[in-house]
């Protein structure tokens, strides 16, 4: 696959009556098709107190139709080689599958009845409601995970992506049947849907496909309501985690620019520059020059709505107090230095490298045309991305610095005698 092949004459777009979306991509090169349906209801979609609904009910789609049991399920994918799955993100769900050609059809017929007519056993219910609450107490003895838990409920307070994807132990617990029903019966529905087809078959025959399995479902007719995201304020807070751990876990978070905010792919470019790899700037300096990390990186997810830009470390307890200032330190000099030529274009050539090593395989393809398309964002943000990247300027990327690096949220867990005195500074 080539950077452009998103482009190509062989993609195929229509719009179902019922108002679903199909993508196919024809790619004859290997005897495999994937599939995504992905479904615009994820965290954003869900009420305070109903944390983690969506990821729970992707986890039961597998786990009984109306007319198959979970080991019928399992047993119609493991017999053809097949595979098939579920995710559920902040802005989206996704069921995926992959198989040989010639099974395509059939496969895609289940994941269409998973779709439609899942039965949310209540046996199943109570086996997930107790996985999904061990998960949780499991991820709270997860130092980086307390922090970042913490440092993502501070600055997003009311707004949907504050609580963990999964959940937290008191929405988890509260979980129940006609509440799956009532969310899938909301947010399930074909003109809320996009489906992505890559491999070998052709347009004509994904789309009949599709429809045949897909067609005959109904769009209700009361139209969704678009989500409306708060604000998320740049007051900055620092919280502290005191727990007797060996390292202790510094994070830095910036509120930051949405996926259709202008400066999207500067502050890309400034994350792969920062903490992409064993070559940026974090890993460089803090680590192997200063020798204060164990680890160390920075992230800018995705989102539909305002997202965040976090730098992180862990460090030994006694590093902490330099730890919080050298990432503080790099993140913000950016707001007054200036990157050179060299410096831009290294992580102009890391990001689109990367990004283009993204885009090999029929999964990987199927789920980046859909991930585009749930978003509002088009097939051809692939080429946007890629112009918006080269685009970037040194002064570009210092003016989104200054516009976003500043008042940080900070983390910190740790040993009281080692965080305690950075939060009362």
């Amino acid at each position: 696959m080539t950077a452009s092949l998103l482009h190509a004459p062989r993609l195929h777009r229509t719009v179902l009556e019922n108002g679903l979306t199909i993508l196919v991509l024809e790619n004859p090169v290997a005897d495999i098709v994937s599939a995504r349906l992905f479904i615009r209801a994820g965290k954003a979609q869900e009420a305070p107190e109903a944390a983690g609904l969506a990821s729970f009910l992707m986890g039961l789609l597998t786990k009984g139709t109306q007319t198959l049991s979970s080991l019928e399920i399992a047993e119609a994918v493991e017999s053809v080689g097949a595979s098939l799955g579920t995710d559920a993100a902040a802005d989206y769900s996704v069921i995926s599958l992959k198989t040989v050609s010639a099974d395509f059809g059939p496969i895609l017929s289940l994941a269409a009845s998973l779709l439609r007519s899942p039965s949310f056993p209540e046996p199943e219910i109570d086996l997930e409601q107790r996985l999904t609450l061990q998960q949780i107490r499991s991820m709270q003895e997860q130092p980086f995970t307390v922090a970042f838990n913490q440092l993502r409920q501070d600055m997003y307070g009311d707004h949907p992506y504050s609580l963990p994807g999964i959940g937290t132990e008191a929405t988890v617990a509260t979980f129940h049947r006609q509440q799956l029903f009532d969310f899938h019966q909301q947010y399930f529905r074909p003109d809320n849907m996009v489906v992505t087809i890559v491999g070998r078959i052709t347009p004509v025959e994904a789309v009949a496909q599709v429809e045949q399995v897909l067609g005959d479902w109904t769009a209700p007719d009361m139209a969704l309501q678009g989500v409306v995201f708060p604000a998320v304020p740049s007051t900055g807070h620092c919280s502290v985690a005191i727990q007797d751990t060996n390292q202790a876990i510094v994070m830095v978070g910036y509120p930051a620019a949405s996926v259709k905010h202008p400066a999207y792919a500067a502050l890309k470019l400034l994350n792969t520059y920062l903490g992409n790899g064993l070559s940026s700037r974090l890993f460089v300096e803090l680590r192997e020059k200063r020798g204060l990390a164990y680890d160390v990186s920075a992230f800018y997810p995705t989102r539909l709505g305002q997202s965040q830009f976090v730098a992180y470390m862990g460090t030994a307890p006694e590093n902490a107090a330099t730890a919080l200032e050298g990432l503080r330190f790099e993140v913000e000099r950016l707001r007054d230095t200036l990157l050179s030529e060299d410096e831009l274009q290294a992580a102009k050539n890391k990001l689109l490298g990367q990004y283009a090593l993204g885009k090999q395989t029929n999964a990987q393809i199927a789920q980046l045309l859909g991930w585009y398309e749930i978003l509002g964002l088009g097939v051809e943000f692939d080429q946007h991305f890629q112009e918006m990247t080269t685009a970037v300027t040194a002064k570009d990327a210092q003016d989104i610095a200054q516009e976003f690096f500043h008042t940080p949220y900070i983390s910190l867990l740790g040993p009281e005698a080692a965080v305690m005195p950075l939060a009362a500074g």
